[in-house]
């Protein structure tokens, strides 16, 4: 049987699969010409993919090994950052996810019985009738200050975390990471909620945790790796990169497959015919798919790889695209970087095993991040900034295009240019068949693009504004709250602005809110959103900008206006921690940081109760 693995040029990677065998544009300075359509190519065996895996890695290796020169271009279009158990659970808000059959991993989790929430390495249960601290989870060589996150499904959380570490190899052998050097390990902590909480299983790996969604009690995690090979560099430029290649020829092919170790058990690895790379290319990096339904624990991952790196990730449960940057784009003098372009490959998710490659694409420009991708009726809408951003130009601008299946090519139906000329995308929804697109430098267009026929998709309206919307959210009636910064008609921002928009016709802005001198962690991050569409109730994260640790705003959002309700902070916040989500269950708001959790009236944000985490 042939693997199949998706590959994303510089993309994210998703869904898993299983086994088989083991193994032992143009821009200035510089024209790309025109690729053909993108798809993938598999690999039949174990030497095919352990050849071109090092010769993929010999192309790019040089006096540094794997990294690049300083000059080089890191991360061309990355933009700024500037229910278990029976019976009925209260009201309750969840994660604020993209899509609702996809969710995603966050710091706090709720079925409306119980909170789960994780921070300084462990896994807290909160009973919300009793506002009480029921149990507390060390996670296994977790330590304060790990970064993590997490996924709930009826009696099971699964636990995300990542850890640096040093390489505390002897001596180095080919194919093993420099001793002493950074590395990063990924911890996947299976834990059985059903009484006092314990470890069910956990899974390590050397690959970097990118990504993760959750549909029922199927959840994948998309990983990234970096080939594992001790170079030993030598004195001159000429001779280290003679050393480094021939420690490349050396390297087995285990150093470009990542390892994923059950604790007691099994190790895994992904199958070569599970394997693939773009057509167009071969990459050294790898993306790894892994598959776990949580109610059957951690066993076999099922992985599934592409040679290639990736970035952006986008689901809704019936599908899964993944989305990334084409490698010789990213690559060469910073003045030549070539126009970016984005590749997009589609799987289709059927069931809880192995996802079925679809069909791939290509778009022109860079996607801010996933809310530039929607699926409708079987299409895939997509926003993206092309050309490049200079002071004083407009070379840039911004496109939505319309891609749909055919066969096994995601072709470009519909599409639609001009927006934001010498801007560049701040935000982007998707709704039903329209979309909306804010772009910026000095004033803020929002554009409506009607998507009923699309491949004729037309902007029906456009509203400038000072200042941006870093986040878009439809509103319970049909409007649109934006969340960003207010700004000077020179473009400076100002301070906090949370707008009311009425999109039914011709846009305009119906209310704002703003608070001069402030940011929001919204603007950057949505699951740091709150909007409770029985109430109106919107609550963000806000800090001043000259000091001091994120408190909670409420506000309420009605018909026509945005108006106050309060704030909470919580007591003893370490300085630049602070209030970094919301939920309501029932009439209450809860609040978290890494300090504790508080419980207040949805309604007013007063009074309430505090839980100190121990």
């Amino acid at each position: 049987m042939r693997g199949r693995i998706f590959v994303p040029v510089a993309t994210t990677v998703l869904l898993a699969v299983t086994a088989g065998c083991t193994p032992s544009g143009e821009a200035p300075g510089r024209t790309i010409p025109e690729r053909p359509p993108v798809r993938l190519v598999a690999y039949d065996d174990c030497e095919a993919l352990h050849d071109e895996l090092r010769r993929a890695t010999l192309d790019k290796v040089g006096p540094y090994g794997l990294s690049r020169p300083p000059d080089d271009v890191a991360a061309l279009g990355k933009a700024p950052m500037a229910s278990g158990e029976s019976g009925s659970a209260p009201e309750h808000s969840t994660t604020n996810s993209h899509e609702p059959g996809a969710d995603e991993p966050d710091q706090v989790k709720t079925d409306g019985r119980r909170i789960v929430a994780f921070a300084q390495g462990r896994l807290r249960v909160i009973d919300p009738a009793s506002r009480k601290v029921t149990h507390t989870l060390r996670m296994p060589d977790g330590t304060r200050y790990d970064s993590g996150e997490l996924l709930l499904s009826g009696d099971r959380a699964l636990v995300l975390t990542r850890q640096t570490r040093a390489v505390a190899s002897a001596g180095p052998e080919p194919g093993a990471a420099k001793p002493g050097q950074p590395m990063q390990i990924m911890r996947l902590t299976l834990v059985d909620l059903s009484g006092k909480p314990k470890v069910a299983g956990t899974m390590t790996s050397g690959a970097d945790y990118l990504d993760a969604r959750q549909t029922g009690s199927v959840v994948r995690v998309v990983v990234r790796s970096e080939p594992s090979i001790y170079f030993p560099g030598e004195e001159g430029l000429k001779k280290a990169t003679e050393a480094n290649r021939g420690a490349v020829l050396k390297a087995p092919l285990e150093a470009w497959l990542p390892s994923f170790e059950v604790e007691g058990g099994q190790t895994y690895r992904t199958p070569c015919d599970q394997v693939s790379r773009p057509s167009s290319y071969a990459g050294s990096s790898m993306l790894t798919l892994l598959t776990f339904d949580l109610s059957k624990g951690l066993g076999d991952p099922l992985p599934v790889a592409v040679a290639a790196d990736g970035s952006t990730v986008y689901g809704n449960g019936k599908s899964l695209y993944v989305t990334g940057t084409p490698p010789e784009l990213l690559a060469g003098p910073r003045e030549k970087v070539a126009e970016p372009r984005t590749d997009v490959f589609k799987f289709d998710l059927g069931g809880a095993g192995r996802p079925r490659y679809a069909a791939s694409g290509s778009v022109k420009g860079f996607l801010l991040n996933q809310y530039s991708m929607s699926e409708h009726e079987g299409n895939l809408r997509l926003a993206a900034t092309t050309g490049r951003l200079e002071p004083g130009g407009r070379a840039s601008q911004s496109s939505v295009y319309v891609l749909a299946r055919h066969g096994s090519r995601l072709d470009q139906i519909g599409r639609l240019d001009g927006l934001g000329k010498g801007e560049r995308i701040y935000s982007v929804r998707f709704v039903g068949a329209t979309g909306y697109v804010v772009t910026f430098r000095q004033t803020d267009p929002l554009y409506v693009v009607d998507l009923k026929d699309p491949r004729r998709p037309r902007s029906t309206g456009e509203l400038k504004i000072n200042g941006y919307s870093a986040y878009l959210h439809p509103t319970a009636d049909g409007k649109l709250l934006g969340v960003g910064q207010d700004a000077d008609p020179s473009g400076r921002t100002g301070g906090l602005q949370v707008s009311l928009f009425d999109v039914s016709g011709e846009p305009r802005r119906i209310g704002a809110y703003r608070l001069p001198g402030s940011n929001s962690q919204a603007e950057f991050d949505a699951h740091a959103f709150l909007y409770w569409p029985k109430t109106g109730l919107t609550v963000v994260p806000v800090a001043q900008r000259d000091g001091g640790a994120p408190r909670a705003l409420g506000l309420k959002v009605t018909g026509s206006e945005i108006t106050e309700v309060g704030t909470v902070r919580h007591p003893g916040e370490r300085y630049g921690g602070g209030v970094s989500r919301s939920l309501v269950i029932g009439g209450t708001l809860w609040t978290f940081s890494d300090e504790g959790a508080h419980a207040a009236d949805a309604s007013t944000l007063k009074g309430g109760d505090w839980l100190p985490y121990d």
